[in-house]
């Protein structure tokens, strides 16, 4: 299911290719030798390139299905069309651009490595992004952000030149940041999170990631840096420290709440979520509804 030409590239044709037999040929083609892999006629197989590791060239032409790149440690990915959710996912490593749109929980958990997407996002991008020793993940949005960006995020660089279509960005984040073009709209923002103007250190990065971008996509970087940028970080290191109990009591049968009430409301003492605001029983503090 695949042929090699001479100069070292590799073509596999993907059209009708179960995910599981998919895979074995791309790390098949990279044990052989193989640096340029083209796999035409993608349409839906999951776990492409997950756990490839080194420095090989991967193009897809397609729609990957859920997990492109997952675990992934060094190969650079360039998709031709739109991905589906979890690229990127647990990635130490490399580079993965997507000519098109993103669905959700990209770069979840992802701890190394660089992500570039033409297009949109879906939601929960970024979440629990993580800098692991020397290695500080980046993700880069072209167009539009759902909701919960950055959920939960621990370290890395978010940079997003559209806009925030969705609610409560940085929702439990309490490291790295998240750089925005052109300001950010107070109801889009979790309270997690505060706004502050970038540092040099700040606008070098986000001119070097720009610029990569602009490069992978052939568009002018100026469009974009002639515009501000405001950086999202987190208010706390423990943002829902608050919202523990510390009475062990409530954690034995003999001393369970009662039916309809929180631990709080049984034992007298106040319970209260972000911002001081007393919660409704049954609804989870700091979260829609709450």
């Amino acid at each position: 299911m695949g042929s090699a030409d001479s100069g070292g590239a590799y073509t596999i044709c993907a059209g009708g290719m179960d995910f599981r037999e998919l895979g074995r040929n791309i790390r098949q083609a990279v044990a052989g030798g193989a640096r340029r892999i083209y796999v035409e006629g993608v349409c839906g197989q999951r776990y492409i390139a997950a756990g490839l590791a080194g420095d090989a060239s991967v193009v897809v032409r397609g729609v990957p299905g859920n997990d492109l790149g997952a675990f992934m440690d060094g190969p650079h990915i360039r998709v031709i069309g739109n991905v589906q959710d979890a690229v990127a996912n647990t990635m130490s490593g490399g580079e993965i651009v997507v000519h098109g749109d993103a669905r959700n929980v990209l770069c979840y958990a992802m701890r190394g490595g660089r992500v570039y997407i033409r297009g949109d996002v879906g939601y929960r991008a970024g979440i629990n992004m993580k800098a692991a020793g020397d290695r500080c993940p980046v993700l880069v949005i072209g167009g539009a952000a759902g909701g919960f960006l950055g959920e939960y995020m621990a370290g890395g660089r978010i940079v997003v030149l559209g806009t925030i279509t969705g609610d409560w960005t940085g929702a439990g984040m309490h490291g790295g940041a998240i750089c925005l073009r052109g300001g950010a709209s107070a109801d889009r923002l979790s309270p997690d999170v505060r706004v502050c103007e970038l540092e040099d250190a700040d606008w070098s990065q986000v001119q070097e990631d720009v610029s990569q971008y602009c490069r992978f996509f052939d568009l002018d970087p100026d469009q974009f840096l002639a515009s501000s940028f405001v950086k999202l970080v987190p208010r706390r290191l423990r943002p829902y420290g608050d919202q523990y109990t510390h009475d062990h009591s409530v954690l034995r049968g003999s001393a369970l709440p009662e039916a309809g009430k929180s631990p709080a409301d049984s034992n007298g003492a106040p319970w209260r979520g972000r911002g001081g605001r007393r919660e409704s029983p049954g609804v989870r503090p700091g979260f829609p509804g709450g």
